[in-house]
């Protein structure tokens, strides 16, 4: 792995200098320290991560910008901070994360929402308790976007984020921030990538990390190296196609990159090979310190509603009008009449919702 500072700024002048090497966060790290900061793996990797071809960057028939960035549209930033995996190959659940909070923030038109989940729970809960991964072995995004969307994913204060291999940790309360993605997509096509890029949020990708990589500090990377350090994942914030690049969210902190961003060309090291989209987000789960602002009911039939003060739980903007499970009439009125009296006294109250019905209630 040993490739000098020295060597790749000598290959990039005879390149024309596309991008700019230096000292980094993570460039003086030994070559093993190095990998632990990578950690895309998969049975299929190699081919996978295959180098793409340019000439398929060929403009399709999608409604979308020749060029867009999640960081500033209309002078608003729906990309959350960047943050710092640290020695663990747990890049999968940062860019998973990454995308997700992204997506979140667009899919509610919030670009300041503070969102903030666990990278801590996909990883160590998910990749290491449930397929026995670990911090070595690394991870990939199908599973992790698979486990998110189907047991859901807490805030990071439930479960904040070190590295180093360590057991499922959740603190009390985490059950009641859960965040469940509705569905996931990949996708292979790059018109089709911009297309979602432009119209409906950020993607995560996976790609071929060569040596000269953990040098970058800014321009539009190719690599100048055929020594290969391994996989990495990261979050697409948007692409450029006047000068051929995508825009990427890195999890090395800021003393990487371009303040923990890179742009790579289109078609190198297989990073437009495939992505993974988020396609929304269900309104499922606990709810915490909710209130009941309003109620409505239909004596037609079992049809009954109530209006939810979400303002004091994990997700303020996930309120607003809720069905009450109308599985039987029993169910139903029992549910609607705790409903009432919450509201009479203003007590809060927990409410589970699967899509939106209120199946559980408990009132203080």
């Amino acid at each position: 792995m040993a490739t000098s500072l020295a060597e790749i700024q000598a290959a990039l002048r005879n390149a024309g200098n596309p991008w700019t090497a230096g000292r980094t966060s993570v460039s003086e790290l030994s070559d093993s320290d190095k990998r632990m900061r990578l950690g895309a793996s998969s049975p299929e990797l190699e081919t996978r991560l295959a180098v793409a071809k340019p000439e398929r960057h060929v403009r399709g028939a999608g409604a979308y910008p020749g060029a867009f960035d999640w960081r500033n549209v209309n002078g608003a930033n729906y990309i959350t901070p960047i943050e710092d995996q640290g020695g663990c190959g747990s890049c999968v659940a940062f860019g998973t994360v990454a995308t997700l909070e992204a997506a979140y923030q667009v899919n509610r038109g919030d670009p300041n929402s503070g969102i903030d989940l666990s990278e801590a729970q996909l990883f160590y809960c998910y990749a290491e308790a449930k397929d026995g991964m670990s911090c070595s072995t690394g991870w990939w995004p199908d599973n992790a976007f698979k486990y998110a969307v189907a047991d859901g994913i807490t805030l990071a204060k439930y479960f904040p984020y070190t590295a180093g291999d360590q057991a499922c940790n959740l603190l009390p309360g985490w059950d009641s921030a859960l965040l469940y993605p509705s569905a996931y997509h990949t996708i292979s096509d790059t018109s089709q990538m911009k297309d979602w890029l432009a119209n409906h949020g950020p993607l995560s990708t996976c790609f071929t990390v060569y040596d000269d990589f953990f040098y970058y500090t800014s321009g539009v990377y190719t690599p100048t190296t055929t020594s290969v350090a391994g996989g990495h994942c990261v979050s697409v914030v948007g692409y450029d196609d006047g000068g051929g690049y995508w825009i990427a969210k890195n999890s090395w902190g800021t003393g990487w990159g371009e303040s923990g961003f890179f742009c790579i060309a289109y078609g190198v090291c297989g990073f437009d090979a495939e992505m993974w989209a988020v396609d929304g987000f269900a309104d499922t789960g606990w709810m915490a310190n909710a209130k009941i602002a309003g109620l409505f009911a239909w004596s037609g039939g079992a049809d009954a509603w109530v209006y939810v003060d979400a303002s004091g739980s994990a997700y303020p903007d996930m309120g607003g009008w809720k069905m009450i499970a109308n599985d039987s009439d029993e169910i139903t009125i029992t549910l609607f009449s705790q409903l009432i009296a919450a509201k009479a006294a203003g007590r809060p109250v927990s409410l589970y919702r699967e899509n939106g019905v209120i199946k559980q209630e408990y009132v203080f």
